[in-house]
């Protein structure tokens, strides 16, 4: 399950969405997101998906690797559809001992697994197509003129940088641990949810010395370099607003502006 996270992966090819400025991909996400919970009908999310697999299908990323990052929040994603379908009063459909499945909670149980899905594989397209530096330079670019308010915007890019691509890190880290303790006798998948509990402690342990170790050797090699935050800096590679960015920002708002349309005006 460890290998199915793709969150902070980078999958390097050659495509229109790799090319693009990373402030405008970051835009692209947020408006994304947003869309998602400005409609409440079938023909709003049938827009958002057609949006969705037009960007995949121009980022040459493989569908199965994004699909590949659900996996892991495969519990958590049935969990809240499971709540929306049987706790969401209405219509009574299907009863059976103290549970009801109304018509109401399988239109929202609907609704969120749509939501969810295409929230998670739209997020991942920006990590999948932007590389950590760039991801960097976009949010701090982006984010500038929060410095007028003395933001440190250059430190929480940095931040969020790192912690993207410690994510890899550490789930290969667990990994390899984990196959240690199996070899060693652990026993991950038996028992019950305490033992299961009780088996992970083995595994977070050495996980966090090395976490740990991580982090005190990344600062000790930004001290080294001398590393003194943003102010100052220059780039080796400028962020610059290119055409074909200018359209991909019309192609945004006009998907926005057209999936509001679509599902709340016109149905």
């Amino acid at each position: 399950m460890l290998r199915d996270i793709t969150i902070g992966q980078y999958y390097q090819t050659e495509s229109v969405i790799h090319k693009l400025d990373p402030r405008v991909k970051l835009a692209g996400t947020l408006i994304f997101l947003i869309s998602l919970f400005l409609f409440d009908n079938v023909w709003g999310y049938l827009c958002a998906l057609v949006f969705l697999a037009g960007v995949i299908r121009l980022s040459r990323v493989p569908f199965k690797f994004m699909v590949k990052g659900m996996r892991s929040i495969l519990f958590l994603l049935l969990l809240t559809v499971g709540f929306n379908l049987f706790l969401t009063p209405g219509e009574v459909l299907v009863s059976f001992w103290k549970l009801r499945i109304t018509r109401e909670g399988l239109t929202a149980a609907g609704e969120m697994i749509a939501r969810l899905s295409m929230l998670i594989i739209g997020s991942s397209i920006m990590t999948l197509t932007t590389t950590p530096n760039n991801l960097t330079d976009g949010i701090e670019k982006g984010l500038h003129f929060l410095t007028f308010l003395r933001v440190p915007v250059h430190e929480i890019a940095m931040m969020m940088s790192i912690a993207l691509r410690f994510i890899p890190i550490l789930m290969e880290e667990t990994d390899k641990i984990m196959k240690a303790q199996i070899a060693r006798g652990a026993d991950f998948e038996s028992g019950n949810l305490i033992k299961k509990a009780k088996a992970m402690v083995p595994l977070l342990v050495p996980l966090f010395i090395s976490a740990f170790r991580r982090a005190n050797d990344l600062a000790i090699a930004m001290e080294s370099r001398c590393y003194r935050g943003g102010e100052g800096r220059t780039k080796m590679k400028p962020l610059v607003y290119k055409k074909r960015d200018a359209l991909a920002y019309l192609v945004l708002f006009t998907y926005l502006i057209g999936s509001v349309a679509v599902g709340k005006v016109l149905f």
